[in-house]
């Protein structure tokens, strides 16, 4: 039988997916067939001494977002399908969308336009499950602390203090907050807990920071999911819980070999979420890139003080990739949204990530995503305050033209690393600093902020952390997308504020502290008109309105 399947955008059919493992000189040995279009990387890849890393990561940021986001992801696949268009050999490693977007406000996640990672319906839905495996895991899990409860709590768990709630893939606010019963008369019958989108599940975290399958049972191992009743911390692996999870977590393991619209190599894997989380594709996705590529366009989430510092702090920290390059994706409505209806008021926002990026030792190069109301004065505009802040810019068309429309920023980064052959990226902290430390640095430095403000309930869990044993982690801090600050009408580059962190959170197995600023919403609810009444199945038994 015979398999055809076009890019609903490009018209065109899709390659299969041998062309594009061949793309990348993958012997058929390399990975699993699971259909025309998808296949599963084997991890033996990263051990052949034939294929060492050799290339350069490009990671792509942005300024301060819109709710309806500015082509992030957009423009990331039309730079690599730019960079092949310029006869380089390139791959993106993006990563696996949530259903909650793709049914709620914001929409599917594989981009849009000629510049999509396809099929991408397919992707936009359930991809090769690996987020139907993250959400057995975690609830698995979360039933053994309950059942262990049931049955005698030989742990002596305190039912107040079991800090794993349940997860799912979908935007639901009635579940955010329930109680439980387990039986009325047993421990921990009527508990409070609730459930968390999949996407900021820990271990969802874990799959992305993973190294291998035997670090990935470490970090499972290690989830701590409460106290006991005498204050010790209660883990995983005290639930004997960690076989079961790395059953189900076994092929989710392996990245996802797709393609995108022009049949450019792509790499779809892991979707933590981007506040409480690190916010990018998986380590394995990146480092299995490096060695079948000569450029590795990766993704990080939401703006540049949290995606970008997120993975310079915490994942390049413990998986030794380092940038070659930022590309720091903005759009005149950003701007202009940051400077409260005046494009020019909202250039301090962009001027203060592209400080950052250079703080961080990374050679920047800012992408202007042209919308179709942009005038040719607003572009001249954006383009010469780029020329005065001394960075280089290229205006990109990566919806409407695709690869061509994204080949001046091939070219352009191209030319920037050229420049800057031994670019090497810092973190803002060491990971020796105390907590204290840490937060003063990014908040400092990154957030602009004069300062930080510890709450009780966050200061003393931090001791408590520390008395745990949990020393020298990386912090990943939990704030708005749309303000520098903890407060998302505070536009611009704001000055003069201090930075609130109102509780912190232990994530053991992801290896990071999460200190949160403000109210973080880990399970998102339904619009009033959602995305779920445009989606459909035509006669044709094709999925559309994704």
């Amino acid at each position: 039988m015979t398999h055809t399947l076009e890019s609903p955008a490009a018209k065109v059919p899709l390659l299969p997916i041998t062309a594009i493992a061949h793309k990348l000189g993958l012997r058929d040995t390399d990975y699993d067939q699971l259909g025309p279009w998808y296949a599963k990387l084997h991890l033996d890849i990263l051990h052949d001494p034939a294929r060492p890393p050799r290339g350069k990561l490009i990671l792509v940021t942005a300024t301060a977002p819109t709710t309806s986001g500015e082509g992030k992801t957009v423009t990331s696949i039309g730079l690599v399908q730019g960079l092949e268009r310029l006869g380089k050999k390139a791959v993106i490693t993006s990563r696996e969308p949530s259903l909650g977007p793709v049914f709620g406000m914001k929409g599917g996640a594989a981009g849009g336009g000629l510049s999509q990672i396809e099929p991408s319906q397919k992707i936009n839905l359930h991809l090769t499950g690996d987020i139907h495996a993250i959400t057995s895991a975690h609830n698995l899990l979360a039933a053994l602390i309950d059942a262990h409860l049931f049955h005698g709590n030989a742990l002596n768990l305190d039912p107040a203090n079991i800090s794993w709630p349940r997860a799912m893939d979908m935007n639901d606010r009635a579940l955010r907050r329930i109680t439980i019963d387990v039986d009325g008369k047993r421990d921990g019958a009527n508990r409070s807990t609730g459930f968390v989108i999949t996407a900021a599940s820990e271990i969802m975290a874990i799959l992305a920071l993973a190294a291998s399958r035997d670090d990935l049972r470490r970090r499972l191992a290690a989830i701590v999911i409460g106290a006991t009743r005498d204050g010790k911390p209660v883990r995983a692996a005290d639930l004997n819980a960690t076989g079961a999870m790395m059953a189900l977590l076994a092929d989710a393991l392996l990245p996802n070999l797709v393609q995108t619209t022009e049949g450019t190599p792509a790499l779809v894997h892991t979707g933590p979420f981007g506040n409480i989380a690190h916010g990018t594709s998986s380590i394995i996705a990146q480092e299995l890139g490096l060695r079948l590529a000569d450029y590795v366009v990766n993704e990080a989430g939401f703006a540049a003080d949290l995606g970008a510092e997120k993975y310079l702090d915490i994942v390049m920290q413990v998986s030794g990739i380092s940038p070659s390059a930022a590309v720091l994706v903005t759009t005149v409505q950003s701007l202009r949204n940051q400077g409260e209806g005046d494009l020019e008021r909202g250039f301090p926002n962009l001027a203060r990530h592209v400080q950052n990026l250079r703080r961080f030792g990374l050679p920047t190069i800012v992408a202007i995503n042209r919308f179709p109301h942009d005038t040719h004065a607003e572009l001249d505009q954006l383009l010469a305050f780029c020329e005065q802040l001394g960075v280089s810019a290229a205006l990109t068309e990566p919806f409407t033209k695709g690869g061509e429309g994204s080949e001046e920023l091939a070219k352009a980064l191209i030319a920037l690393i050229g420049r800057n052959p031994l670019a090497s990226a810092h973190p803002v902290y060491a990971l020796s600093d105390s907590y204290e430390e840490k937060l003063e640095k990014v908040a400092t430095q990154i957030y602009g902020a004069t300062g930080v403000s510890l709450s009780e309930t966050a200061h003393n869990k931090l001791r408590q952390f520390v008395d745990w044993g949990y020393n020298g982690l990386p912090i990943c801090i939990a704030k708005t997308q749309y303000s520098f600050s903890d407060d998302p009408k505070k536009l611009g580059a704001p000055t003069g504020w201090t930075l609130h962190i109102t509780d912190v959170s232990l994530s053991a197995g992801a290896g990071f502290l999460v200190p949160i600023a403000g109210n973080m919403m880990l399970m998102p609810g339904l619009p009033k008109v959602s995305r779920a009444e445009e989606i459909d199945v035509d006669d044709e038994g094709e999925i559309i309105g994704v």
